[in-house]
């Protein structure tokens, strides 16, 4: 009797340890995405007061397609659009370049020896550690130094600098998977080191290389930080010192939740596919 009171006892707090536990992951769920669900619900009605319903209409993705307000007679802010240019712009170089170096230093890493891997691996962790702003104040104090004119071309250096380390860390794992045999094996049978690379490693790296760049890519967009300290003061914008400059006039164009809304979606398809594709690549 003694044990099945005691086996009971156990069952029972096994129960409520997985409905808190269960309870405690929704409540994180809801906290992440409810104000991405309400930024969604609110972009499908055109009052200029988030939170404040005037009925279902896609007049505001109207707006953010034409760039033209019809019922106000007046054109989207054309610094909106400035702005999303230069972030996709600055984003593809950034992610381009960064996925590049960090597929290289990536392989030139994994080939050192074992101590000294540790260390460059161990220094290659420390940038995507640092706070934005520390990296940003460092990079401006960098720019200011050397007498180089802050704009796009120190805002792209700026995000190859903390991007590259994600793509790092997104191919070595790849690496450690590999046959280290393969490489060696092309060079054997007569390949240069080039076309090994090209024919051998990157098509065995090649999901962690799309995957750092997908990464590269969605920090660029994000970033606000190094962003801010090292665009100068020669009028270029992101969309984040975008909104950071429009929520500091007493609030946000209307626009932006449409264009929140579309990277959000969009995001979320590109994950749902690389998900689909790595299951399908597990299964064989």
């Amino acid at each position: 009797m003694k044990n099945q009171k005691f086996v009971s006892s156990v069952d029972k707090r096994g129960r409520w340890s997985r409905v808190a536990g269960q309870a405690y992951l929704w409540l994180l769920l809801v906290v992440l995405y409810a104000p991405i669900v309400l930024i969604i619900i609110f972009s499908f009605t055109k009052s200029k007061v988030f939170g404040n319903w005037t009925g279902f209409t896609f007049g505001l993705y109207e707006n953010l397609l034409t760039g033209y307000d019809y019922d106000a007679q007046v054109r989207v802010d054309p610094n909106l659009y400035r702005a999303i240019f230069y972030t996709g712009l600055i984003a593809l170089i950034a992610a381009i370049i960064s996925t590049l170096l960090g597929t290289l230093a990536a392989i030139g890493i994994f080939h050192l020896k074992q101590r000294l891997r540790r260390a460059v691996t161990f220094m290659n962790s420390i940038p995507m550690i640092n706070p934005d702003i520390l990296t940003g104040i460092s990079l401006f104090l960098l720019f200011a130094s050397i007498g180089l004119t802050r704009g796009l071309g120190t805002v792209i250096i700026a995000h190859v600098v903390f991007c590259t380390p994600y793509v790092v860390l997104s191919v070595m794992p790849r690496l450690q998977k590999m046959n280290p045999n393969i490489y060696e094996a092309a060079l054997d049978l007569g390949a240069t080191p080039q076309q090994a690379l090209r024919k051998v490693l990157v098509p065995e790296l090649w999901p962690g290389i799309i995957s750092g760049f997908i990464l590269s890519l969605t920090l660029s967009i994000d970033d606000f930080g190094v962003t801010f300290f090292t665009k100068g003061s020669g009028g270029l914008e992101t969309l984040s010192t975008f909104i950071y400059a429009d929520a500091r006039k007493g609030g946000l164009t209307p626009e932006l939740r449409p264009l929140f809304s579309l990277i959000f979606l969009t995001i979320l398809v590109l994950l749902i596919i690389m998900n689909i594709r790595t299951n399908k690549q597990i299964k064989k």
